[in-house]
């Protein structure tokens, strides 16, 4: 007899593969305006702003009949600046019923990271906030087809700028795109921290968003389950915030957004809004001691991503009827495991739980080949919808593909229940508070420095964040630590990296190990240390320690 949680994910499986998932954004917003009209889809509770399924269509409609006559074509790169508002639904879907591709930029950008973004992606339009057009006031270089009459801004306008509220109140409804869209045409360009360094545009389609959000709303038991009030608080401009208000929208619910993550507001949210499953930072369940408020808590479900297993005991115990899941993707892939509501004891494992619906999961050596259970290895993963491919990276797609196989550079072994344990990353990068930063990135700015001749980038333990940022600088020859002080090396930083980005700790080294090629061996340097945070200033306390 199969196992009740094997039998889950293949039956979720098989309902997959008997719906009708809408092949596109644009069918989506669409079919559940027809299907739930004038229920909230999105509550901004924060600005006291909402859009109902039939709104978020009608605007979507009209934005893109708007956007049409300015010029966007099937095809045409808009980038888009907005922090999680209303209006960044409405762009995503109006840009979808096009054909165009969205770029969205991360709003914490400083103008040297934005001129890479808008050069690297080619982009043709920008839509932006108001407040950030001082950021782009000061970017080096724009692309060349982004001229002022391609600027479309939330706020004042100026010049030959467009403002978007007006774009919108002015849109036909309904639209009738002049090309048609389809499942694997592209919706857009994700930039993400990877394993070379700088940033690169992830090339995903309609087919990718609506069977990754689907997956993801199913595995939660869909529509049945009872879920009708969904939690977002991750930035619009990842891929996270997207998915969750998607997969709100499939299992038929509303969304609670967020502008931001606030550890203090959290727990009231939760309450206030009578949300039954979000995305939950583990730090909070600590944040939060037990009290009488914990009776107010209607969670039914939340997604663990890396808990503890103590952790998902202390939750499910405490929240009754609330299942703490694991699962595993990255912004190329979706979503690859999952953990099932059928799990039992297996989920009190730091698991990631089975291959996901419509993936196909190995473990290889170095050599390409599988492993046995138990051996660990590096992760393939292929299946429907995974992303294109790097834009305008060929030296990168080779690294990470073979044949229909991704590799994702994170060593896993998988047990003899067929479950998946994450060991570690192959990557060079931290992950701060969920923000993805690769170390060459830093580096390079690090390096630009007058005074340093070379430096590393480490992730340090942290409790609350997950990992810190720690910087080994190398100074040259002649140059003393009063020179180059921490401050100085921070203040460079401050100009040209996002804040989520910078250093907390700053070291200083006479030289690094080596590889025989010459590359600094990180490794052997944080071999046999306990604590890497001895002998470091941190910049958050002032401090050395």
């Amino acid at each position: 007899m199969e196992r009740p949680d094997l039998a889950n994910v293949r039956e979720t499986e098989r309902a997959m593969l008997a719906a009708d998932i809408p092949e596109t954004l644009g069918a989506f917003l669409q079919e559940r305006a027809e299907t739930l009209g004038d229920q909230v889809a999105g509550q901004w509770f924060q600005d006291d702003q909402r859009l109902t399924f039939a709104q978020l269509h009608e605007r979507a409609d009209g934005l893109a009949s708007s956007l049409s006559e300015l010029g966007v074509r099937k095809g045409a790169h808009v980038a888009v600046m907005l922090p999680n508002v209303p209006e960044t639904l409405i762009v995503w879907g109006a840009l979808g019923r096009l054909g165009a591709v969205m770029v969205p930029v991360n709003t914490g950008y400083t103008a040297t990271e934005l001129s890479f973004v808008l050069n690297d992606s080619d982009a043709q339009f920008l839509v932006i906030e108001e407040e950030y057009l001082p950021i782009l006031a000061r970017i080096s270089a724009r692309p060349e087809m982004l001229t002022d009459g391609n600027i479309i801004v939330r706020g004042k306008a100026s010049g030959e700028q467009n403002a978007l509220l007006e774009l919108i109140e002015k849109g036909a409804f309904p639209f009738d795109p002049p090309v048609r869209v389809g499942a694997s045409d592209l919706l857009n360009i994700q930039y993400t921290s990877g394993t070379t360094g700088f940033p690169k545009g992830c090339m995903l389609t309609h087919e990718y968003w609506m069977r990754a959000s689907y997956t993801l709303a199913f595995t939660r038991g869909g529509a049945e389950h009872g879920i009708g009030n969904v939690l977002v608080w991750a930035p619009f401009f990842y891929m996270d915030g997207m998915w969750q208000l998607l997969s709100g929208f499939y299992l038929n619910a509303t969304c609670y957004v967020a502008r931001r993550m606030s550890m203090s507001q959290f727990f009231t949210w939760l309450t206030d809004y009578q949300i039954h499953t979000c995305t939950f930072p583990e730090p909070a369940l600590k944040a939060f001691p037990p009290s009488g408020e914990d009776a107010r808590v209607c969670l039914k479900y939340i997604y663990a991503f890396g808990w503890r297993p103590e952790s998902k005991r202390t939750m499910e115990g405490r929240f009754a009827g609330c299942a703490a899941r694991d699962a595993y993707g990255m912004t190329e892939l979706g979503t690859a495991t999952v953990t099932p509501m059928a799990a039992g004891k297996r989920n009190f494992a730091r698991t990631c739980g089975l291959e996901a619906p419509d993936r196909k999961l190995k473990i290889v050596d170095e050599a390409g080949q599988e492993v046995a259970p138990g051996e660990r290895g590096e992760l393939w993963v292929s299946g429907r919808g995974i992303m294109w491919g790097y834009y305008k990276r060929p030296e990168a797609n080779r690294e990470v593909f073979r044949g229909k196989w991704f590799c994702t550079g994170d060593i896993f072994y998988q047990n003899e229940d067929g479950y998946y344990f994450i060991v570690g990353r192959m990557k060079d990068m931290v992950k701060r508070a969920g923000e993805n930063i690769a170390a060459r990135e830093v580096e390079a700015v690090l390096n630009e420095l007058d005074e340093v001749i070379e430096s590393a980038i480490v992730p340090v333990p942290d409790p609350q964040r997950g990992e810190e940022v720690k910087a080994y600088v190398r100074l040259k020859e002649g140059v003393s630590t009063e020179a180059c002080p921490p401050a100085h090396i921070l203040a460079h930083c401050e100009a040209h990296l996002a804040k989520f980005k910078l250093p907390r700790y700053i070291a200083y080294v006479d030289d690094f190990p080596r590889t025989p090629t010459g590359k600094i061996a990180k490794q052997r340097m944080l071999a046999g240390i306990e604590d890497l945070t001895v002998g470091a200033f941190d910049q958050k306390d002032g401090v050395w320690r």
